[in-house]
């Protein structure tokens, strides 16, 4: 089965915490605090692998978390890092995320990776912490969380040519003529449920890759049909083929197919129209298909290459091959149809998000959140008195107490953060 677009979650892991531990060596008086730093938690990274064509592994597995981080120990010790979990992915993967529409990666070439979900740090052993103050803390720091999101993988499949048109057309048999893919092909009206790739060979040595991509019908860009489900894959191909029945055997005209389709192309990205295309005239061995080609041409506007051919003769498939190949050799190697990239930095504003925010329960309780401070509530370790009193002077630091204040808090009041509650007091 051909998967090409799915939703997972991925979850890196949290760093591991650090600990309160303090020197007892023999001979060693006042030996201080010695207790060492979490590890980071593992990333989740995408790597292309060049031998996947789907993203079938990702359609029954959901759900991908990477290992926490190793505990500090004794000794001032480091905890063991954990290693990246490491997904496999085709070329042509794009991936972003579904609560921001932010695109965290597209990946093309094979062994490229991206960090799709952050691990995080390490918390501090209370070693970190010592101060001619307090020479020995009793603090240490939990592991930071590490990055969570829900995120949309899309398959583009990376292909030099690809065939448009309506359905029964012909693509999926002049696929299957001129290279060794073998696609679902019948003699009824039928369009292919999924896009299918094939290498075509020329007679003087040359190759390309060939995506047969499924039929368009009028009202593809916004969701009619099948074809809305892959036109992303038109938009990675160098050069697109527009396969027309010349012969008209479905009753359609060739010409008003031709317009259907272009502006189809265009309103789903008007970039398309850009890139070189060619025009197939196919089933030239039916009758009237001469007539037509000729009307064609007298309606044609704009100046494109026209092959006629029949895939069931294979007249002109030669020339038709050579003619594409051709092209192909006029576009550089590294031409991104996906995205106009400048070679220039750009620099935008991005405001700072608040560190906390307040609202209030219907039982009166005030509420805290934002994720600066549920960040830092869950790296804080509550079982020791002087990690709690840290905690407490770095929401004052923030401004969190004045600003219960100002919301009415009186001494006594709930103030629930995450799942936990506290008592406000003055």
């Amino acid at each position: 089965m051909f998967v090409d677009q799915v939703k997972v979650y991925v979850k890196a892991g949290d760093g591991g915490n650090g600990i309160v531990a303090f020197r007892r060596e023999i001979y060693v008086p006042m030996g201080g605090p010695a207790g060492g730093d979490g590890g980071d938690g593992g990333d989740i990274v995408f790597e292309v692998d060049e031998g996947l064509n789907t993203l079938m592994d990702f359609r029954y597995q959901k759900h991908f978390k990477a290992k926490r981080g190793e505990n500090g120990m004794g000794k001032g010790m480091h905890g063991k890092n954990s290693e990246p979990l490491v997904l496999s992915v085709p070329p042509g993967t794009s991936v972003k995320d579904v609560n921001t529409g932010e695109v965290l990666a597209d990946l093309i070439e094979h062994k490229q990776q991206a960090v799709i979900a952050k691990g995080g740090r390490g918390g501090r052993g209370n070693i970190r912490f010592a101060s001619p103050r307090n020479p020995a803390p009793e603090i240490a720091e939990n592991g930071e969380p590490g990055v969570e999101r829900d995120i949309q993988i899309e398959l583009k499949l990376i292909a030099d040519v690809g065939l448009v048109g309506f359905p029964s057309v012909g693509k999926s048999t002049l696929l299957s003529t001129v290279s060794a893919a073998r696609p679902k092909i019948a003699d009824y009206h039928f369009t292919t449920l999924q896009p299918n790739l094939g290498v075509v060979d020329t007679a003087d040595q040359r190759s390309f890759v060939l995506a047969d991509l499924p039929g368009l019908i009028e009202g593809a860009h916004e969701g009619v049909g099948l074809g809305h489900q892959f036109l992303r894959h038109v938009e990675r191909t160098r050069v697109i083929l527009h396969v027309l029945d010349m012969a008209a055997t479905e009753g359609r005209d060739p010409y008003e197919d031709f317009i259907t389709i272009n502006k189809e192309l265009e309103q789903y990205d008007p970039t398309l129209l850009e890139r070189p295309m060619i025009i197939i005239a196919n089933k030239m061995d039916l009758p009237e298909a001469e007539e037509q080609l000729a009307f064609f041409k007298e309606q044609l506007e704009e100046d494109y290459p026209i092959f006629p051919i029949s895939t069931v003769t294979k007249d002109g498939i030669r020339d038709l091959l050579f003619a594409v190949a051709n092209k192909l050799d006029e576009i550089p190697k590294n031409y991104k149809p996906v995205e106009d990239v400048e070679d220039r930095v750009v620099y935008r504003f991005e405001k700072e998000e608040k560190a906390f925010s307040i609202t209030r329960d219907p039982d009166g309780a005030y509420v805290l959140y934002g994720e600066k401070i549920e960040k830092l509530f869950k790296m804080t370790d509550f079982s020791r008195d002087e990690s709690v009193q840290r905690f407490s002077r770095q929401l004052r630091g923030m401004g969190v107490d004045d600003a219960l204040r100002e919301r009415g808090a009186k001494d006594g009041d709930t103030v629930r953060l995450l799942d936990y509650e506290f008592e406000f007091m003055e």
